[in-house]
């Protein structure tokens, strides 16, 4: 069965990379700019991830940053991992979300990730 993200790695399609991850737009965006981050290797889950992986995904989280505040100057941001179906997975090739947030872009952004907001683009997958 093929991988959704496989194919953007395997086309080159993703905004940045280094020798370990790749960058690219979501096509289902909760805000303005945000970023999914993945590995180059196939695997499901944050925890399968080599000590090497997870510094080139930080790595890769600063490079974004710097890319979303030039562009679209966000005045915070979140940064998140689903990890299996019952935490919300739907594509099982290790993506960390970088959402950048805007002032009022919900009425109370208190408690940050732990609410959600509807996205710009409604999710089917």
């Amino acid at each position: 069965m093929s991988c959704v993200f496989c194919d953007y790695i395997k086309r080159k399609d993703y905004i940045i990379q280094n020798e370990l991850a790749v960058a690219i737009y979501d096509h289902y965006p909760v805000n303005k700019g945000h970023v999914l981050i993945m590995p180059k290797r196939h695997y499901d889950s944050y925890f399968q991830s080599t000590t090497d992986e997870i510094l080139a995904f930080n790595d890769m989280i600063r490079k974004v940053k710097q890319l979303i505040d030039v562009d679209l100057k966000p005045d915070g941001y979140n940064i998140g991992v689903n990890i299996g179906k019952a935490a919300g997975q739907t594509i099982f090739h290790l993506h960390i979300h970088v959402i950048p947030r805007y002032t009022g872009d919900v009425d109370n952004p208190r408690g940050g990730i732990r609410k959600l907001k509807k996205p710009l683009v409604e999710y089917d997958g």
